[in-house]
């Protein structure tokens, strides 16, 4: 199947894929898949954790099949079905499913954020109904880290800055996952930066800034936006075409902090006016892009 559906950037639009696990719909991110394959026999790893089944070399790479069904609680899988194979946050990693239905084309703003009481301890990102269907578009980044925590932001990485004075420059963070979302506000924290507003996707942060405008007082509330790409309602580069393209706030530093940014992606991010694209889980390029954005 090809995964590599083009989409017109800055649009808002994400192709989903959706595939089934014990009888129920989940779906992922299209950006994030290399290819669709076969099931194949894979080695065992011995001491891992129970969620990963195995290593297996489908050409020259060495690649990780983790078994989704087990870590959704939903059983054992079976020898067979497919791969779902991705790369995000600079992993190679199999998924491993039961069938593959198809691709959706849709907009940011049809995914619906799950409610309160699932989204602070759950892998769904968002849900999207198709007829009278409802997908769960799972949180692959949570999933990974919850099998190694190390896949996560590095923030050990920020002992290697040493004492930092205070700064008051301020940053408009949008990043929908509440984890994340926390740890980079922490991380900020750690390295200086204290005037920080948190949002959790695109239109929430530009309507900060629209407001900002509005009160006469973008300067003093938006200095720099860091923001993800995958988000409900509006993703990143949503936000970031509607940031360059807008003369009063043109001049703002955009860096993308996203598990996304490959290579294909970086071109996007580029041709919409990203100041800056820093791959997850890169902490301390974020805190060094950071500074030569807003310390000159």
């Amino acid at each position: 199947m090809d995964s590599k559906i083009l989409l017109e950037n800055g649009t808002n639009e994400v192709e989903i894929l959706e595939f089934t696990l014990s009888g129920h719909s989940y779906g992922i991110n299209v950006a994030k898949i290399t290819e669709i394959i076969n099931y194949q026999p894979i080695t065992p790893i011995p001491n891992a954790h129970p969620s990963i089944e195995g290593i297996f070399m489908p050409r020259d790479k060495m690649i990780t099949a983790i078994d989704l069904k087990n870590c959704l609680q939903l059983g054992m899988s079976e020898p067979s079905g497919l791969f779902i194979v991705t790369n995000f946050n600079k992993l190679d990693i199999a998924f491993h499913v039961d069938s593959v239905v198809g691709i959706h084309r849709l907009s940011w703003g049809d995914i619906i954020t799950p409610d309160a009481s699932v989204v602070s301890d759950s892998s769904a990102l968002g849900i999207i109904k198709i007829n009278s269907k409802l997908i769960v578009i799972l949180d692959f980044e949570k999933v990974v880290a919850d099998i190694n925590p190390e896949t996560g932001l590095r923030t050990q990485q920020l002992a290697a800055l040493g004492e930092r004075a205070r700064n008051d420059v301020p940053i408009l963070i949008a990043e929908d996952s509440a984890l994340l979302n926390k740890l980079i506000v922490e991380t900020l924290n750690k390295a200086g930066y204290h005037n920080l507003i948190r949002t959790t996707n695109g239109q929430e942060a530009y309507n900060v800034i629209n407001e900002a405008i509005k009160e006469g007082e973008l300067k003093q509330h938006v200095q720099c936006v860091i923001t993800d790409i995958e988000m409900p309602i509006m993703d990143g580069h949503r936000l970031t075409k509607l940031i360059k393209e807008n003369d009063e706030t043109k001049d703002i530093p955009v860096i993308i902090f996203s598990s996304l940014v490959n290579e294909e992606m970086r071109v996007k991010g580029k041709q919409l006016g990203a100041d800056a694209q820093i791959s997850k889980p890169e902490i301390l390029d974020l805190i060094e892009v950071l500074d030569n954005l807003v310390l000159k």
